[in-house]
This record gives C-alpha cells, structure tokens and sequence, in this order.
C-alpha cells in the first residue's frame, strides 16, 4: 500500500487521486469504443468494395458457447473428433464463423479459400499461437518458425528428402528387412499390431537420413526405448492437438504428464545431439560412411551452431516429419487393405508382378514408380487419412476470403486481422460435391480415369491436400510415399493374405476410432493376422 502521507508531501492525496482517476477512466474507455466504432466503419467499407457477404455463423447455447467446448471434448474422448468436425461443416456450412469465448474466428474446408491461406496470399497469414503453444515440445523449429528462420530451416532440411540419394533408399531396405523379422515373429496373440513397428520403422529411417546412422529400433527385442520415445512423442503431440484448438488460451492446457513427456523426448534427442558433438569434437563422421552427395542435417546444423537446444530442437521438428505422417500413412493404409480383400489381392498381384521379384530380387525405384495401382490406394489412403488432417493461420491483416459468405455460400467473405482460420484437410477430402456420393469408402479406382466413374479427379487441385500446400508444402513428401511404397510392395510380396483381427464392428469399420497428434493415427492401432504363401 502506497502511503498517502508521500503524496501529500507533493500536493496529492489519495482522495484528489480518486477524483482525477474517474474521467480519466471514462476517456480511456470512450475512446477505445470511439475506436472500435471506427473500425467497424472502415470493415463496413472494405467489406462493401469486395461485395463481402456474412458467412454462417457457429453459435454455442451456453455463455461463450462452451457447450461446443463440452462436445468437442466428448468427441475426443470418444475417439471420434474428426468426424464431429466434418458433421459441424456439413451441418453450418463449408465456410462459416465460429464464437468461442467470445472470439470469433473461422472454419472453412472450400478449395478456394485454402489457397488463398497457403499460396496466392501466403505472406498475409503467420502460425498465430502455433509458435508459443508447440515450444514446450517442439522448441523452435521449421514447424513453429515463421519469415526468414523458416525459410533458412526448410533450406536446410530440403537435402535430407531428395529420394533420389542412394543411401537413403538403402537405409529403407535395411529397416524394411528388420520389420519383416519382427512382423513374423511368433505372439501368444496371434496376431501382430503392425502400427508400432511401423513408428519404429519410420524413426529408424529417418534417424539414418538425419543423423547417417539409425537408432535400429528394431532390432531392440525389448523395443523399450523406442516405444517408450513413441509413447512420449505421442503424448506431447495430443497435449498441444488440445491445446491448439483452444486459440490463445492454449496454455489452460498442460500440467504435470504434458511436462513429463516433453522432457522424456528431450532426453532421447539430447543423447543423440550428445554423440553428435563428441564424434565432431574428435574429428569423427557423424555416422556411416558416406558417399560424396551425402548430405548428413546435423552435420550441417553443427557446421552452423554448437548450441545443444537449437540443435535438438530441430532434430524433434524432423522426426516428427520423418517419423509420424509415414507411420500414420502406413497403419491406415494396412488397416484398409485388410478390410478389402479384393483390393488386397489385386495390389498384391501387382507386387508379384515385378521382374525382380520374379528374379528373386528386391524391388527398385524404378519399379515402384511404374505401379499404377500401388499409387491409386496410396492416394485414396491419404485422401481418407491425410497426414496433417487440421490446420490453421491466422490473418496478419484485413483480408478477404473468396467464398463462404451469402445465403449460397458463394460471396466473399471479410476476416479481420488478428482473426484464425481453420482449415481441415480430412473433412475437405471427405465432401461429396468433390468426390462422389461415396466419398467416405474406399476406392482406389477413383484415381483412374479410364475406370469411367464420376468425378474426374484430374483437375481436383486444392480439393486435394494430402501434404499441404504452397511455400510450405511437405519437404519430404516424395521420400515419404517412397519409403510407403517399398513397406508396402515387399509386406505384400511376403504374405498372401492380411487379415484384420480388432474387435470392431461394421459401423465402427466405417467410422473407425482415431487419436489426433498432429496427425491422425488408428486409436485401435493395426492388429492383423499374417499368413505366409
């Protein structure tokens, strides 16, 4: 408590204080709602000079619509939050307003308005509240950068993805072979969960991309480490897929087991980041042997910084590229074909077909690249399950949208700076004026042309957005559908059937239940019964 005595000695008390206070209050407030009067006049006239148009709008029935909180949190729970947000589109409209604590902000899954956000004005849009709700995990990296750090990283990481290096396609047959090993060892269940072991393979390949050697995750029968560096990664990943739907309050969500998580992945990384700087220090290769193209990311981050955190803060953004959208692509893509036995069959007549698996020989890039039908499912898979099936920006100033606004959705919309929109990729993909009545099957012979059946899918454009869009589309996209495709070519070719073994039922099998990360993963991961030829 100030002592009035010290301001009477200047004139002042704590009454003549109080008295000044009250209209200086009443001007600070009459001033800002003159302000926002003003803005409200200049959005008015904006909005009228690019005939925008209201869009729908997303109510709550409670104060600050926390009912839409309460059902998004059921949903989450339930295992079923992408398709509460996909019948929520449906429902209001493809582009709509939503009022959330009394902060508006829109949704929209129109093709349109996506490329505005990722390509025509992409430098109008920034991460929003992505930066300070990913650091507790990803620190500062390429997924939480934005201007000229991000663009710096991606120049670093485009190397580590080029597929057409030998050594990387080399480092995926190495793992592939030991998830053979372990996909035919015996279990008392008698089934397999293949969605672990295709984290572990993933984290594998990308740790020899990244760092020239592999973790060789599995080859560890105890699969302690790994698994428990899965579980952690997993966990921090849910915690900020939380949080991220909370806008700017994403810090009332965190504590103790969030913390814990963050600090088990930083531990894993630091050990790696650990052995990297020593084997620098003593002038050693960072991993194995490389050919003069090699291009190793850490050596390239040490060349520029010895610091341990920005080192490991990037390692984790690339694992979690490298690792969990193939790893993700991979589970669906096996949970699918078990459950269509005539699509199985037909693709692995395709992987038999090969000339090197009829000289007994492995599969090559060239071949892979020749298989049609390899490369339909594989776009169906990704159109059903895309690897980051929600996203957003937020404005960095007054922009319009080009659709959504109006009774027929189809006028412009105003968004005011400061505003977030979301977009979601797996509701987009799932729209029935773009895919056909049956856009929520799966049906790789939609890709084909000649199968002759609507839509043409040739001219889909922004419609399809399995790794994102524009200047910050997916690095590693090509390498990742390379790394698929040899896991998927060489499981095919060693078993003639995959059988799905979970105890759903047929509705569940249609609508089956996901966890979402960052990505969206099998809630029930991939548990399948392998019979050899």
């Amino acid at each position: 408590m100030f002592d009035q005595h010290v301001f009477a000695n200047h004139g002042l008390t704590a009454k003549t204080l109080l008295t000044l206070s009250i209209p200086l209050l009443l001007y600070v407030v009459l001033r800002s709602q003159l302000r926002r009067r003003e803005e409200r006049r200049l959005e008015a006239t904006f909005s009228s000079q690019h005939s925008c148009q209201p869009p729908p709008v997303l109510r709550g029935k409670w104060p600050l619509s926390l009912d839409l909180l309460v059902e998004c949190i059921k949903a989450d729970n339930a295992k079923q939050i992408l398709g509460f947000f996909t019948s929520i589109l449906e429902d209001t409209g493809y582009t709509h307003a939503q009022l959330l604590f009394g902060l508006r902000s829109i949704n929209t899954v129109d093709p349109e308005n996506i490329e505005v956000l990722l390509s025509t004005q992409f430098k109008d849009f920034t991460l929003g509240a992505r930066e300070q709700n990913f650091r507790p995990l990803l620190g500062h990296g390429i997924f939480t950068q934005n201007g000229a750090e991000w663009k710096q990283s991606r120049d670093l990481l485009r190397p580590i993805f080029n597929h057409q290096r030998t050594e990387y396609f080399t480092h995926i047959k190495q793992a592939v072979s030991n998830l053979l090993v372990r996909a035919t060892e015996p279990t008392k269940e008698g089934f397999v969960d293949l969605q672990p072991l295709f984290f572990l393979l993933t984290l594998d390949v990308t740790t020899a991309a990244v760092l020239g050697t592999s973790t060789n995750s599995l080859q560890d029968r105890g699969g302690k480490l790994g698994l428990a560096f899965a579980s952690a990664f997993d966990t921090g990943q849910h915690y900020l897929a939380v949080r991220g739907r909370l806008g700017d309050l994403y810090w009332l969500f965190g504590g103790k087991k969030f913390r814990a998580a963050c600090d088990f992945v930083h531990s894993f990384v630091d050990n790696i980041v650990a052995d990297a700087l020593d084997k620098k220090g003593r002038g050693e290769s960072s991993g194995l042997e490389e050919e003069k193209e090699s291009y190793l990311f850490i050596d390239a981050l040490i060349a520029r910084t010895r610091d341990p955190r920005i080192i490991r803060d990037q390692l984790v953004n690339v694992l979690l590229a490298g690792r969990d959208t193939t790893a993700c692509l991979l589970s669906w893509t096996f949970r699918l074909l078990a459950q269509h036995s005539e699509i199985q069959q037909h693709l692995r007549a395709e992987c038999l077909a090969l000339p090197s698996y009829k000289a007994n020989d492995l599969p090559t890039k060239d071949e892979l690249k020749t298989m049609k039908y390899l490369a339909n499912v594989i776009h169906e898979v990704l159109r059903l399950y895309p690897s980051v099936p929600i996203n957003m920006r937020q404005a960095m100033k007054s922009i319009v949208l080009p659709v959504g606004g109006g009774p027929a959705g189809s006028s412009p919309i105003f968004v005011r700076k400061g505003e977030a929109i979301s977009y979601s990729v797996y509701a987009m993909h799932r729209r029935k004026d773009l895919y056909g009545e049956d856009a929520d099957q799966f049906r790789p012979d939609r890709w084909e042309p000649s199968a002759g059946r609507a839509p043409d899918l040739r001219n889909i454009g922004w419609g399809y957005l399995p790794f994102n869009g524009g200047p910050r589309a997916c690095l590693g996209q090509e390498f990742a559908i390379l790394e698929a495709s040899y896991t998927i070519v060489r499981l095919l070719q060693t078993f003639k059937s995959i059988e799905l073994v979970d105890e759903e039922t047929v509705d569940q099998r249609d609508h089956p239940k996901h966890t979402v990360t960052l990505v969206v993963a099998s809630a029930n991961g991939c548990k399948v019964r392998l019979t050899p030829p």
